[in-house]
């Protein structure tokens, strides 16, 4: 080997041979070979900042443990402590290469984790990288560990990490739809149902519904994140809790939950555990949950604004680019496009998700790097996807009134309001004659002596028609966020 080669090189051997890899590379063999395996994806780990950050946690909290026990001595134990709390600020996220897709049930991503640990925890020793004489990424950064026990722990707490950024997202989406409601709140229009027309409703309680049925899914994503909260640290390789020293278990459970902020508890059965994730189906279908929810809103957004002229047209859009390459002036739905489209990916996901739970065979799910990324994707897509239809949407959407308005003035649905006081077939009688002959329900009322002037226009008052009175109940109304439990 020449000396220059050598100097921009060091040699790591592992049980299938030596590799040479890059002097400033804090990863090493392990994660060589892995890059080499699974060029698939081409998406490093990396992209999902919480889930290393995630991996960090768990490295420090079995450092502390297995030195709190006797394990681990005092200097090896401060430094990777050290370099896992350097990882958990943000430092060295470059460093995790291994591709999202991989064979190995997250072996190549633990490893990852303990070479870059290793290597800074040597640095900050001064040592050179790769000394794994003196700390060594398999017998001190991986002590009393398995792949099999940190690997769904850091999901688990990499998937609760990510869930807060979500929830505030669709929270703020939530409060845009409320403030639209109330905005829209003395607007009179013609509901639908089946895509016909309905009974009359305000715009404001159309789009306060909105918001109504997004604050309910920060409550059923809430209680998904609840679930995470059982790990199975100190199972190592299959449940029975092998080369793990006595008192280890509780120790590092404890840690995690200072160092994570997470309400996080033993498995009762760690055999059960290790080879179970059937928690991420039912993570996975609350996103679904949310993400075809924001996608029927969206859909709703772009019937509503359609046309502008041949279509509803019963509110604007925001303008954010041009529609066509072809048609001048032409202005399309973009971001509800986009949300649909998320939303679609997601679903997608989440059938990835269950077929790789029911994949899983015996002790364990090797499938467990295909959950992860088809999670933490759907979570980052569905955060942006919110930010978007608020930005770019929902906060500059107006009403067309006057169409509203015209809508209400010529529709035959009000004759439901007076179906009790005429009677259901006299009703329909005259909403046949009325769409027949284009004339008003109320002049055909009249005219006909059916009901005086004064009567019938109280009957019509639109507050009544739209539910608006009390004698015809309140219609909810959104003042404050939903309040969702405080973090451990």
């Amino acid at each position: 080997m020449s000396d220059a080669l050598s100097a921009q090189t060091r040699t790591e051997t592992d049980s299938l041979g030596s590799l040479e890899i890059p002097a400033s590379a804090y990863w090493g063999v392990h994660t060589a070979r892995a890059n080499a395996n699974f060029p698939i994806a081409r998406r490093p780990v990396s992209v999902y900042p919480d889930f290393v950050r995630a991996f960090a946690c768990v490295k420090q909290a079995a450092a502390r443990a297995n030195h709190e026990i006797g394990a681990l001595d005092e200097q090896r134990a401060t430094l990777i402590d050290r370099a896992c709390e350097e990882v958990r600020t943000g430092m060295l996220h470059d460093q995790f290469v291994v591709g999202v897709v991989q064979g190995g049930a997250g072996t190549s991503t633990n490893m990852n984790a303990n070479e870059v640990i290793t290597n800074r925890a040597l640095e900050l020793a001064g040592h050179a990288k790769g000394d794994y004489a003196f700390i060594n990424p398999n017998d001190h950064t991986n002590m009393s560990q398995s792949t099999n026990d940190t690997y769904p722990t850091a999901i688990k707490i990499a998937l609760a990490f990510s869930l807060r950024s979500l929830l505030d997202e669709l929270q703020l989406l939530s409060d845009a739809f409320a403030a639209k409601g109330r905005e829209f709140a003395h607007i009179i229009k013609v509901g639908r149902t089946q895509l016909q027309d309905a009974v009359p409703m305000t715009l404001g309680q159309e789009f306060t519904a909105f918001a109504v049925t997004l604050r309910e899914d920060i409550e059923r994503l809430d209680e998904a994140v609840a679930l995470l909260a059982e790990v199975n640290m100190g199972a190592t390789a299959i449940g029975t809790g092998i080369n793990v020293p006595k008192g280890y278990r509780e120790a590092v459970v404890r840690h995690l939950r200072e160092n994570t902020g997470l309400p996080l508890v033993s498995a009762g059965n760690l055999v059960e555990s290790t080879s179970d994730t059937g928690v991420f189906i039912t993570f996975s279908g609350a996103l679904k949950r949310s993400a075809l929810k924001l996608s029927k809103i969206s859909n709703d957004l772009r019937l509503l604004s359609s046309g502008p002229q041949a279509g509803l047209g019963e509110i604007n859009l925001p303008a954010v680019q041009a529609g066509s390459s072809i048609m001048p002036g032409k202005v399309n739905p973009v971001i509800p496009e986009a949300v649909s489209q998320v939303a679609y990916s997601v679903a997608g996901a989440d059938v990835t998700v269950s077929m790789a739970v029911e994949g899983g065979q015996l002790q364990l799910n090797a499938f467990e790097p295909i959950i992860a990324h088809s999670l933490f994707q759907s979570i980052t897509w569905l955060e942006r996807a919110c930010r978007t239809l608020r930005e770019n949407c929902v906060d500059g959407i107006t009403a067309n009134e006057e169409r509203l308005a015209d809508t209400v003035a010529r529709s035959v649905t009000v004759i439901t309001a007076l179906a009790p006081v005429l009677g259901y077939a006299e009703a329909a009688a005259l909403a046949k004659e009325a769409l027949r002959t284009n004339e008003p329900v109320a002049d055909l009322v009249v005219d006909r002596g059916l009901l005086g002037a004064d009567e019938l226009a109280e009957l019509l008052q639109p507050a009544r028609l739209a539910g608006l009175t009390p004698e015809a109940g309140e219609v909810e109304t959104l003042e404050k966020p939903v309040e969702r439990p405080e973090e451990a």
